[in-house]
């Protein structure tokens, strides 16, 4: 999953991700915990991200909003690790996860 951008939308910070299951079959869940960190290095909160189905060889944007947070205080995504991932085993999502971003001073690790 990559952070393909990262906009203001009525006191939040929108967050817009292109996910690609690479798994080799088609997902019917896929949640993730996220620890949201400011640019300062401090937890700002933790957060389900629900990526819902993902099909195999379809790339999907999933935008998730952050209510409460502006965008320029937003300095790196921790994926923390797998919630669910329907259709797989989560150590199997887990392993196969591949992190990035797009958005200049923000960075997402996992």
């Amino acid at each position: 999953m990559t952070l393909a951008g990262a906009t203001e939308a009525e006191n939040a910070c929108r967050l817009s991700f292109l996910a690609e299951n690479g798994l080799g079959g088609d997902l019917d869940a896929l949640v993730v915990e996220a620890v949201i960190f400011t640019r300062a290095g401090a937890v700002e909160r933790l957060s389900l991200l629900d990526f819902r189905d993902l099909p195999v060889g379809k790339p999907r944007v999933r935008q998730f909003d952050l209510a409460g947070l502006r965008c320029d205080a937003l300095g790196q995504i921790l994926i923390n690790g797998v919630e669910t991932c329907g259709g797989a085993d989560e150590a199997a999502c887990a392993d196969a996860l591949e992190t990035g971003s797009r958005v200049d001073g923000t960075e997402v690790t996992g």
